[in-house]
């Protein structure tokens, strides 16, 4: 059994409300939160990877290299 979190249930909630003489259903609303969930989960490891890697004393350059940016921008994002 999943375990919702309060924003999940709220969204939940708001979808379920949506009258459906309005709008088709909420089926496209659940997608774009499931997507941007899956986003943030992306975007947390993806966070954790570069920490591993200049924990492991990878470069900013080869970061950035991987990342398809600048060491600057890599920095600028992932360097806190």
């Amino acid at each position: 059994m999943t375990t919702k979190t309060t924003k999940q249930r709220k969204i939940d909630d708001f979808i379920d409300s949506i009258d459906t003489a309005d709008m088709r259903d909420g089926s496209h609303l659940r997608e774009i939160a499931s997507a941007a969930k899956a986003r943030d989960a992306a975007d947390e490891k993806l966070h954790a990877a570069v920490r591993a890697a200049r924990e492991a004393g990878d470069s900013w350059t080869a970061i950035g290299l991987v990342l398809g940016t600048s060491k600057q921008n890599a920095h600028r994002k992932y360097g806190h």
